[in-house]
C-alpha cells in the first residue's frame, strides 16, 4: 500500500467492535477476569489480555500498532510525552558510567534531559553535527548510544542516517533517531539503518495540538551484546524483541510514564490525515521560505531550499521534503519581538506540528535554561524566530509575514 492508504487500511487496522471505523476509548483503570488463574497468566505474559492501563490498554495498543506499521518496526511502546519517550528509550539500555554521543542542535528539553542524566552517572558528549567525522574521535568503551534528530529542531541540520548507522554499527553501538520533525511521511529511518525511532507524537502525528504523547519504535535489528548492555541477559530468549521486552517489563512499566487512552484515541484520529497534512505543510514551508528570502533584513534557514547545504540529502533521504519548520534571523531580539507581535495569523505558542502556523522566540522560551554556548551550538541566537508552518492558504501566510517584516 502507499502511505495514505496504509493509514486507513493497513494490517494494524482491526475490525473494531460493532463495525466502528476507529477503536473505542477504553477509559478504564483495570480489567477483570473470571478466574484468578487467568489474571495470573495475563500478569506474567503467559496469556494475551490487559490487566491494568498503566501496563497495557486496547486503545493505546491500537495506536502503537498503527505507528509501528508506518515505521516498519518490530514493535512500539507509547509514552506520556515525547520527552518521556526520549528518556526511556535511552535509560532502557544505559547504566551509570555509560556515555551518549548526541548532536548539539537538539530540542531544548532534550538538552536539559542530558544535563539531568549527569547526576545518574551518564555522560553526554556533544558534536556540532552528527556525522562520522565528528563522532569517531569521541567513541570509547563507555559509548552505548548515538542519538540525534533526523531534522534537528530548531537548527534544521539533517543527519545522513545511512552513513552514521553503518559506522556506529561497526563499533557495536545502536543509532537512536528522533524523527518527530521528519515523520514517517518523509522518511522511515529503519530503511536507512537506524535501530530505534522516537517521536513526540504530540506534534505532527497528532496534528491538532490537543494531546501530549510520545512513542518509541524498535526495529528489532540491533544485536544487544549482553556483556556490554546490562540487564539484557534474561531477555535474550525474546530474540529480536529483546529491547521491547526489557522496556515493557522494566523501566517503562515501573516509571509509570504511560499514555492515557483518550490521548491515544486523539492521536489515532489525527494520524489518519498525517500524509495529507504533511504534503500541505511541506509545500507551504517551501513557498514561505522562498518568500521570506526575498525580504530585506531577513536571514532564512530551511533545508529544502536550493541553496541549503542539506538540499542533496533532503532529496535523497527525505523524498525532497524539507519538513515544516523554518527559522529566520532578523537582526536583534527587539526586532524579533516586534515581528512576532505584528503577525495576524501565526500564533505565538510553544509547539510544532499543529494545523495552525505557530511562531516562537526560542532563546527566551525553549532554551531559557540553556547556557549561551548551548544556545549557539543549537543554532539559537537572540534574533532567531522559529516558524512551525501550518495548513493555511500559503498566500495569506506570505502576506502576513511580509507585512510583519515591513513593519520593522
Amino acid at each position: 500500500m502507499e502511505f495514505n492508504t496504509k493509514l486507513l487500511h493497513g494490517n494494524a487496522v482491526k475490525n473494531y467492535a460493532d463495525g466502528a471505523t476507529v477503536p473505542p476509548i477504553s477509559q478504564t483503570s483495570a480489567f477483570s477476569y473470571e478466574t484468578a488463574e487467568k489474571l495470573e497468566k495475563v500478569f506474567n505474559n503467559k496469556a494475551p489480555g490487559y490487566a491494568y492501563t498503566r501496563i497495557g490498554n486496547p486503545t493505546v495498543d491500537a495506536f502503537e500498532r498503527r505507528v509501528c506499521e508506518l515505521e516498519g518496526g518490530k514493535g512500539a511502546v507509547a509514552c506520556a510525552s515525547g520527552m518521556s519517550a526520549v528518556t526511556l528509550s535511552l535509560l532502557n539500555i544505559l547504566s551509570a558510567g555509560d556515555e551518549i554521543i548526541a548532536g548539539s542542535g537538539l530540542f531544548g528539553g532534550t538538552i536539559d534531559l542530558f544535563s539531568d542524566l549527569k547526576q545518574f552517572g551518564i555522560t553526554t558528549r556533544f558534536v556540532s553535527k552528527v556525522t562520522v567525522e565528528e563522532i569517531e574521535p569521541l567513541i570509547n568503551e563507555h559509548t552505548k548510544a548515538v542519538f540525534g534528530e533526523v531534522i534537528s529542531n530548531p537548527s534544521l541540520d539533517v543527519i545522513d542516517i545511512r552513513s552514521v548507522a553503518d559506522f556506529v554499527h561497526s563499533k557495536g553501538i545502536p543509532l537512536i533517531m528522533d524523527s518527530t520533525t521528519a515523520t514517517p511521511y518523509a522518511v522511515r529511518p529503519f530503511e536507512h539503518g537506524a535501530d530505534i525511532v522516537v517521536h513526540s507524537s504530540s506534534k505532527y502525528i497528532n496534528g491538532g495540538g490537543n494531546s501530549i504523547s510520545g512513542i518509541i519504535v524498535d526495529s528489532g535489528n540491533f544485536q544487544w551484546d549482553v556483556s556490554r548492555y546490562n540487564g539484557f541477559e534474561k531477555y535474550k530468549v525474546y530474540g529480536s524483541f529483546a529491547y521491547l521486552a526489557k522496556l515493557r517489563n522494566g523501566i517503562w512499566r515501573n516509571m509509570g510514564g504511560c499514555l492515557s487512552p483518550t490521548n491515544a484515541f486523539l492521536n489515532l484520529v489525527g494520524l489518519e490525515t498525517l500524509g495529507l497534512r504533511m504534503e500541505r505543510i511541506c509545500s507551504n514551508s517551501y513557498e514561505l521560505a522562498q518568500a521570506l528570502g526575498r525580504l530585506d533584513g531577513v536571514s532564512v534557514h530551511y533545508p529544502g531550499l536550493p541553496d541549503s547545504p542539506y538540499k542533496e540529502l533532503v532529496d535523497r533521504q527525505l523524498n525532497g521534503l524539507g519538513g515544516g519548520i523554518i527559522t529566520i534571523q532578523v537582526g536583534s531580539k527587539e526586532r524579533a519581538y516586534q515581528l512576532l507581535n505584528s503577525l495576524k495569523y501565526a500564533l505565538n505558542a510553544t509547539n510544532i506540528g499543529d494545523l495552525r502556523t505557530l511562531v516562537i522566540h526560542p532563546a527566551s522560551t525553549i532554551y531559557t535554561h540553556s547556557t549561551k554556548e548551548q544556545k549557539e551550538a543549537a543554532g539559537v541566537q537572540e534574533d532567531t524566530i522559529r516558524i512551525s508552518v501550518g495548513i493555511e492558504d500559503v498566500q495569506d501566510l506570505i502576506d502576513d509575514f511580509t507585512q510583519a517584516v515591513e513593519s520593522l
